[in-house]
């Protein structure tokens, strides 16, 4: 398996293994390991495209625990930014949901918005920097023009009207310039506060900035729809919203709940089908049962269900990627041998004369793997890379050890499914969960 030499970074080299090692997907270096998805990399491309063109997307994946859905969901945000789009990204969790009336609504914009990317932050915490490069070209074209900067911003942002708040996001932001021309940092901070949502009361809103409402967890969407105008004026092709963990609303107790968070998820399938909204896209990743249970999922809310329904044409080994739902096919043996030698390239350094095993090691390890948990190590390849990572780990660190002989012992446990546990049972309401595996 021959593979142009391509030096990798110790410190990009380090957090890869120490992300693939712990089963979880590392934050930089992606391109270093990615294989397959063709197919699915392609559509999300068509509505990356479709984003920059003033349009709006929404994409559902459903994949197994362990099949990759982060991995493919982070690669795809890389290439959003590659493309100059804005990305935001968060995981569901018990305090961290899409409608709520306790906070958790707010709480997920602030964790999305605080892990703000651009192409040159893509580490996140980049809402700042979008803020200053949109009232610097405001303040550019007021010069040019010799109207008021806080009237440029009025007029570029006059579209953020038809949203909740949408007024008050264009008074922030003339907050924001009035703070950068006094060299008021506290005025800036206060901006860039009520921007994340961190402001939990109105009056302190209307103390610091003079403005009425905040975000909270009344306007999530619209505040979003709000934020993705704002990316937009500021020169960015448009708006990313990646959310993970979709299964913590089918694991919700209450049915009343459920069925509210269904009801935001509609609103926001509506829009992007619709052609109701512009300059945006979601991408909420979760798993078949999240989907397909008609008690607890998506599939328990009819008018979902009918809208996310997959092309009863698509059987056989066809595939449809033109509808919402990418369901995550299983990676091929050729795949995984791919991203095997990708991973031992990842440990050389990119330096071919630093591989810790050969060609036939490769091989070795995926007869091993097949003998040991059969066909779904490469459906769910998550707990195969991991035991491979730890394999490599040990040759490195015992350089007198053959991998003939080590190869026996290494452990290929199935991982615990966090994402798929069984959903508590409601009080009253509803049978025990009745799980439905998805087709592969």
């Amino acid at each position: 398996m021959s593979k142009q030499a391509k030096t990798i970074r110790p410190r990009e080299r380090d957090t890869i293994i120490q992300a693939l090692s712990a089963g979880v997907v590392p934050r930089v270096g992606l391109p270093h390991i990615q294989v397959g998805r063709a197919k699915e990399i392609a559509a999300m491309l068509r509505d990356i495209d479709r984003i920059a063109d003033a349009g709006a997307t929404i994409r559902f994946v459903i994949g197994e625990y362990g099949a990759g859905k982060t991995f493919f969901a982070s690669v795809v945000r890389l290439i959003a930014l590659e493309r100059k789009c804005v990305t935001i990204h968060a995981d569901l969790s018990p305090n961290r949901r899409i409608q709520a009336t306790g906070g958790q609504a707010r709480a997920l914009y602030s964790e999305a918005v605080n892990n703000m990317a651009t192409r040159n932050k893509p580490e996140g915490g980049a809402l700042q920097s979008v803020v200053e490069r949109l009232v610097t070209d405001a303040a550019k074209e007021a010069t040019a023009t010799g109207i008021s900067v806080e009237k440029v911003i009025d007029e570029k942002l006059g579209a953020i009207a038809q949203f909740a708040g949408g007024y008050d996001f264009a008074t922030v932001l003339k907050a924001f310039w009035r703070g950068s021309d006094e060299s008021n940092e506290p005025l800036k901070q206060n901006a860039i506060r009520w921007l994340r949502g961190e402001y939990s009361t109105r009056t302190d809103a209307k103390r610091d900035l003079g403005v009425r409402t905040i975000i909270d967890d009344e306007n999530l969407y619209d505040s979003l729809k709000s934020l993705a105008c704002l990316v937009r004026v500021a020169g960015y092709a448009g708006l990313f919203v990646m959310i993970d963990e979709m299964a913590n609303i089918y694991k919700l107790q209450s049915a009343q709940g459920r069925k509210q968070n269904y009801e935001q998820v509609l609103n926001i399938v509506n829009d992007a089908l619709q052609g109701n909204t512009s300059g945006i896209g979601f991408v909420m990743c979760g798993t078949p049962e999240f989907l397909l249970d008609t008690r607890r999922g998506m599939f328990s809310y009819e008018a979902l269900q009918s809208r996310l329904a997959e092309n009863s044409f698509a059987a056989g080994g066809l595939v449809d990627m033109s509808g919402p739902v990418i369901r995550l096919q299983s990676l091929t043996p050729e795949d995984l041998l791919v991203l095997l030698g990708n991973i031992r390239m990842v440990f050389a350094g990119g330096d071919p004369a630093k591989y810790l095993v050969p060609d036939d090691a490769l091989t070795a390890f995926m007869e091993y793997c097949d003998r040991k948990i059969g066909a779904a190590y490469f459906r769910t390849p998550r707990s195969t890379v991991r035991s491979f990572v730890q394999m490599l780990s040990v040759l490195e660190q015992n350089p007198d050890t053959r991998w003939q002989d080590l190869l026996e012992q290494v452990p290929i446990a199935p991982d615990a499914p966090d994402d798929v546990a069984e959903a508590p049972t409601d009080s009253g309401d509803d049978d025990e969960l009745t799980s439905l595996r998805l087709k592969s």
